[in-house]
């Protein structure tokens, strides 16, 4: 058994550095393109956030019918939105009995809003 532990040892023999580097490590500071972006920050926006007019584009232009169906799409009593469309997601809602309210189906038989749910296209 002694012999079978040496020479596992020998197989797997760690092997040390021994010799020192030349090689100077890195001491400068990290680019701007690797930091993330703070608040109060001189880093420029994403390019996501950049519309085309070149305004930050951190608001989906919501009216008031779009902030009630968004309540809508966050809450989860009426069943998951991803996958299906906001009138369908109503009427399976209605169907089960959880009692959606009646002003998004009007909402969205009126045809004046957006029909795919909140999340649709970002997640």
């Amino acid at each position: 058994m002694a012999t079978t532990s040496r020479n596992i040892k020998v197989f797997y023999k760690q092997k040390k550095n021994t010799t020192t580097s030349t090689a100077k490590k890195s001491t400068k500071n990290p680019s701007h393109k690797d930091a993330a972006a703070t608040f109060g920050s001189d880093i420029t926006q994403a390019t996501a956030l950049a519309s085309h007019g070149g305004s930050v584009d951190l608001k989906d232009d919501f009216d008031e019918e779009e902030k009630v169906l968004a309540q809508f799409d966050m809450n989860m009593a009426y069943g998951p939105c991803l996958g299906i469309s906001r009138l369908p997601r109503w009427e399976r809602a209605q169907r089960m009995g959880l009692n959606p309210p009646e002003e998004i189906e009007s909402l969205l038989k009126g045809g004046k809003v957006r029909l795919e749910c909140l999340f649709e296209g970002r997640v």
